[in-house]
């Protein structure tokens, strides 16, 4: 080969020769999620791997995510098949989590429930716009406003919509703070948002020991789908709460965590091929997004409405509003509005019961969802 022909075979390798429009639309989209982790601050561990990776997997012939590319392994690992990744979070954020508000008041386990009312309705409008049954269930799973649960689900069942699906939940679980206290204030009066609730009971080191294990025998019996996502998110929890193993729990909540989170977000992002991402689907997703969303909150306030009349007063129905999984954001909000109407109110224990419960029922949800369409 000579000189001439190296040079010209070098030219036709470039990506500027292979460039459209769509690349460096894809490139500002990266940039902006970049601009929103590291300044704005919105989710920044999964937000800044998640923009990088977009700009990664939208350079022209690099073939980030074409087979033997090194993002294309780590997806096939982490992602496909088993859905490794989501599953390693969910141990860390077990690990992370105090299920003791959940156990000192059980009956807001309703709440979290209820909160999860997002996912089956926004199901059956992304049949109504056309979206088949496994794409409906992987678009309704961000509902649940839970990050590892909506990728796990739609890495198992709409793999090409990866990307906006995980973009939209994370996306509305930063915007938590925003997107909840419109709807808060609508759905209940100041004298509601007033109450104030009384202070949680000490729940025992042996509660705490064996709630894990149960709920991961209660859920595999009832939908053995859900028990991959329970069962790490359990046995994370179980790590910190046995008190012996301390090396374990802070690893699974620092370092292992950490780790994955980087390579997950990486991994979303390189979804984001401009082919994929810039389509009227995308649109819809973030669409129906936003929808579920705000069902699921208010499906919570609603209840806890109901449950506010008929403890004769003593529940503030603010608290529904954390049975969204985005923890502990939600919980917090849900403690800002309650000082708003009185600031003797303290509400973010009993509010941080219906969050934790919300990570389980977005996995309980997911594992429904797994059966019926997987």
């Amino acid at each position: 080969m000579n000189f001439s022909s190296a040079v010209s075979d070098f030219s036709g390798q470039m990506g500027l020769m292979h460039m459209s429009w769509q690349e460096p639309l894809m490139w500002a989209i990266g940039g902006l999620l970049l601009f929103l982790g590291v300044y704005k601050k919105f989710e920044p561990l999964l937000l800044i791997p998640i923009g990088f990776g977009a700009i990664l997997t939208n350079i022209p012939t690099a073939g980030m995510m074409q087979p033997g590319g090194w993002l294309y392994a780590v997806y096939q690992f982490g992602i496909e098949g088993p859905g490794l990744f989501p599953l390693v979070v969910f141990m860390g954020v077990g690990a992370l989590t105090d299920f003791g508000p959940l156990l000192a008041n059980p009956k807001t386990a309703l709440l979290g429930a209820a909160a999860q009312l997002g996912i089956f309705v926004t199901v059956i409008g992304a049949l109504a716009l056309g979206f088949d049954l496994k794409e409906a269930a992987a678009i309704g799973i961000i509902g649940g406003a839970d990050g590892p649960t909506s990728i796990y689900v739609a890495g198992r069942l709409a793999d090409h919509l990866l990307g906006p699906i995980a973009i939209s939940a994370y996306s509305y679980m930063a915007l938590v703070p925003i997107i909840q206290p419109p709807i808060m204030r609508l759905l209940t009066t100041k004298k509601e948002r007033a109450i104030k609730m009384e202070q949680t009971r000490e729940v025992s080191r042996l509660a705490k020991i064996v709630f894990p294990v149960g709920v991961v025998l209660l859920c595999a019996l009832l939908v053995p789908s859900a028990t991959p996502l329970i069962g790490m998110l359990m046995f994370g929890n179980l790590l910190r709460e046995a008190g012996v193993v301390d090396r374990l729990a802070k690893t699974a909540q620092n370092e292992l965590i950490n780790i994955v989170t980087i390579f997950l977000g990486l991994c979303v992002g390189a979804k984001m091929s401009a082919p994929d991402f810039l389509n009227l689907d995308t649109l819809m997703i973030m669409g129906l997004g936003m929808v579920a969303f705000m069902i699921g909150t208010a499906g919570g306030v609603l209840l806890g409405k109901l449950m506010c009349l008929m403890s004769g007063g003593k529940v503030n129905p603010l608290i529904g509003a954390a049975g969204v999984s985005a923890v502990p954001m939600a919980a917090r909000v849900v403690e800002i509005e309650g000082q708003k109407a009185n600031m003797d109110n303290h509400l973010l224990m009993h509010a941080m019961g219906p969050n934790v419960c919300g990570v389980i029922g977005s996995a309980v949800a997911a594992g429904v969802l797994l059966s019926l369409v997987g």
